[in-house]
């Protein structure tokens, strides 16, 4: 490794760090493997003012290993230990993350408004987002088209401005897969035409493909309550918010 290295540094016992490295404009550290002139590793935007930055045009940008099981690989805090447990972000990461272990966390804040789930459908193409579905005879889900169905199993997330906070099952390598909201503040897609809908009324699926509307008849209603809306509708079709609570 000496013979190779453009820098080489070695401290013995007691003797401190090998390499020391201080910037007051940039980071304090910055190593490229590869070409370093990667429109997505100029050093000054990303650099900044970063204590370490590392870049690869083939490989990780920082690789962290621990030996002994009990440390950690990598370990990051905020400023002034997270400014005396104030907790300060840490860490920030720019796409998507995989962990092939456990994660453990004290408390999980999700940005999105429901959990969904994914799920077979019959023909994905002609369901779109906010759509009432219901299960099929072979267990995959396809557009709701009856009224007070007992088979109601959601609705499609993904339309207005709610995403899912939370999917589970998701299976990537699938084509023909909906993310139907099962829990929480989703969008729906309404038709008034059968009843006014306010506020806090329960909704069931409707005759109108993909619909939900107010459930006016109790005794029709139960196990075909897809939610309650969030806010009032009038007539017609529509898209409003409503909290999914099946039963």
């Amino acid at each position: 490794m000496a013979q190779t290295a453009k820098i080489f540094a070695r401290s013995g016992k007691g003797l401190g760090p090998g390499v020391v490295a201080i910037s007051a404009d940039d980071a304090g550290l910055i190593a490229f493997h590869g070409d370093p002139k990667l429109g997505e590793t100029t050093v000054s935007n990303d650099a900044g003012e970063a204590g370490v930055f590392g870049a690869s045009e083939n490989g990780d940008g920082v690789l962290g290993y621990a030996r002994d099981a009990r440390k950690h690989a990598v370990y990051a805090f905020g400023g002034l230990k997270a400014i005396a447990q104030g907790r300060p972000f840490s860490a920030e990461f720019l796409g998507d993350i995989h962990v092939d272990g456990v994660v453990k966390a004290d408390d999980v804040h999700l940005t999105g408004a429901d959990c969904a789930e994914q799920f077979d459908s019959v023909d994905e193409a002609d369901i779109a987002p906010g759509e009432v579905v219901v299960i099929g005879q072979n267990g995959a889900l396809r557009q709701s088209h009856r009224a007070y169905d007992t088979t109601v199993a959601g609705v499609v997330a993904g339309a207005g401005t709610y995403r899912p906070g939370i999917v589970l099952d998701r299976q990537e390598v699938s084509t023909k897969r909906l993310v139907v909201s099962l829990v929480g503040k989703v969008f729906c897609r309404v038709d008034g035409q059968y009843a006014p809908i306010a506020v806090g009324d329960l909704l069931t699926s409707s005759p109108t493909p993909g619909h939900a509307m107010k459930a006016s008849d109790p005794n029709r209603a139960f196990g075909a309550i897809i939610g309650k809306a969030l806010q009032p509708w009038g007539g017609g079709s529509g898209l409003i918010p409503i909290l999914v609570a099946l039963g």
